[in-house]
């Protein structure tokens, strides 16, 4: 392999490791702000995705709409304060009648929700594949052609959808660690009871986060939508995220961002390098084989936080 080939190989694994770490962010959130692993994540990103889709087909059958923009953008608002609505219903009918219960309580509770919203979402919005289609051009175009000979073929819509993602990542950090309500959701996700001690309000902070998580599935869903269409196969994307979890730590936000490039670039290069060895395929499974090596000799992850008990 040429230069250019590796560079191109690795370039396209940084960028679909933004949108893993994107997903992946979903997981973190939840798990800050509750202490819980939300099983939930797969089911809201295609139920995010579901609603933009279908929402912007019907735009321009209700209101005559011709304008594709303005029709994505209205699905996009209505999809927000669909997945804000959820939030809220999440919030008010299941978490705050779970405070200070056990973690398995909370995560058996992510799972009904999961199960939940895949039903709802296929009854209101179908069960057909549907296309998102947002504007990102899918042409490929060649970079770097005085540098490396040939060039190196860059996918546009990988990077535009990359670029979406690294913004989002970065307002989600700066969120998290520089303003007030970021510092709630640590001190929440610490000790429940001791933050209700002194004031912290927990189901409004609960509903923060469940909001800005529902958002960032929206983003996903419609970057993945966008990418592979809208089926209820998307959940799997979700799954594609948990080796991205274990690896930068539950905890941690840098964590979720270095964890996706990691996983992202090392699936590229051992389908290029190791695949021609085993028969290819590797891509779909190096993720996992990288976690549970994790999980044997660093469970927490990079930049989780080692639990000692003391006794």
């Amino acid at each position: 392999m040429n230069i250019a080939s590796f560079l191109e190989t690795l370039l396209g694994g940084l960028m679909v490791g933004m949108l893993y770490s994107l997903v992946a962010l979903g997981f973190v959130l939840i798990y800050k702000a509750s202490g819980v692993f939300n099983f939930a994540q797969g089911a809201m990103v295609l139920f995010a995705a579901l609603a933009m889709a279908r929402f912007a087909e019907w735009i321009p059958a209700w209101t005559g709409l011709n304008n594709p923009v303005l029709a994505n953008l209205a699905a996009f608002i209505i999809a927000g304060a669909i997945m804000f609505i959820v939030a809220w219903l999440i919030e008010r009918l299941a978490l705050r009648h779970l405070v200070n219960q056990e973690a398995t309580t909370l995560l058996m509770a992510t799972l009904g929700i999961s199960y939940f919203l895949d039903g709802i979402g296929q009854t209101i919005f179908g069960s057909d594949i549907y296309k998102i289609d947002i504007g990102m051009p899918k042409d490929p175009i060649m970079a770097f052609e005085n540098v490396f000979e040939g060039g190196i073929l860059i996918n546009k819509e990988d990077l535009y959808a990359a670029l979406i993602a690294a913004v989002l990542v970065t307002l989600l950090s700066v969120f998290f660690q520089k303003t007030a309500t970021g510092r709630a959701l640590r001190a929440v996700a610490d000790d429940h009871q001791a933050a209700q001690s002194i004031g912290i309000p927990l189901n409004r902070i609960w509903f923060i986060v469940w909001c800005v998580a529902g958002v960032v599935a929206l983003v996903a869903g419609v970057i993945w939508g966008s990418k592979l269409g809208v089926q209820f196969s998307l959940t799997t994307v979700a799954m594609r995220a948990l080796p991205v979890v274990i690896l930068g730590g539950l905890t941690s936000v840098p964590g979720a961002i270095l964890g996706g490039l990691i996983i992202g670039v090392g699936e590229k290069l051992s389908e290029v390098f190791l695949g021609p060895y085993v028969g290819g395929g590797i891509e779909i499974w190096f993720a996992y084989v990288l976690a549970l090596v994790f999980l044997l000799f660093r469970p927490q992850g990079l930049f989780g936080e080692k639990i000692i008990d003391r006794v």
